[in-house]
């Protein structure tokens, strides 16, 4: 059964951007990257500490990585799996196995169709996750019922749990192990941020395990 999460009172919400007119693209662009610096800035260092090593006690230990999430998200969940599986497994001992819930139309289509949307995700997990294995929650919101559902289901059957979450990051940001939360009211700076966070995680993983030469000569 699926919990309805709301923020607390207490929980401090993003200012809205934009919050006037702009004229020109490049007086808008320029407004967007102050937002995208400002939203970076809010992120917990610790949050990104912690999520990154459970993916490595993950990789170390070969246990299954699945991320997920709905539309520009499930983009992100989608290329995390190329670079937390082919990118952190070029030139280093680790053998990262990463699925992306998302990525397969037919699949998610017939879940939805058959049994509802809420469960597309779960329902994967459900016939694919052991305990031990990592799920990734993809959500600007951090509301959708799917994602909700599928990291409550994960956390009562042994699943290490990490949230990416903007906004006020709703019930993803409470029920997940790990938050990296994201404080910005637009869609498109936590969209670009998720995206930058799961490469630097990818990139940091795999130059752990490289030898100071072997990154000086390495492209990441």
């Amino acid at each position: 059964m699926t919990t309805t999460y709301r923020p607390t009172d207490a929980r401090p919400r993003a200012a809205p951007f934009p919050a006037v007119p702009f004229h020109t693209a490049a007086s808008y662009t320029g407004a967007y990257f102050d937002e995208l610096a400002r939203a970076a800035s809010t992120i917990d260092p610790l949050s990104l500490d912690r999520a990154t090593e459970i993916l490595v006690d993950a990789y170390t230990r070969g246990d299954l990585v699945f991320s997920c999430g709905n539309g520009g998200s499930a983009a992100v969940a989608n290329h995390l799996q190329c670079d937390h599986l082919k990118g952190v497994r070029n030139g280093t001992d680790l053998r990262s196995r990463v699925i992306s819930l998302s990525s397969n139309v037919e699949l998610l289509t017939a879940i939805a169709n058959d049994l509802g949307y809420h469960d597309s995700f779960a329902y994967q997990l459900r016939a694919q996750s052991g305990p031990g294995d990592v799920l990734i929650a993809i959500s600007s919101s951090g509301s959708s019922p799917n994602i909700i559902h599928a990291l409550e289901w994960a956390r009562g059957n042994g699943l290490r749990t990490i949230a990416l979450t903007g906004f006020d990051g709703g019930g993803a940001r409470s029920i997940a192990e790990v938050a990296v939360h994201v404080d910005s009211a637009n869609y498109g700076v936590v969209e670009d941020l998720h995206q930058s966070i799961m490469h630097a995680m990818a990139q940091y993983i795999r130059q752990t395990r490289m030898s100071a030469t072997t990154i000086a000569s390495s492209t990441f």
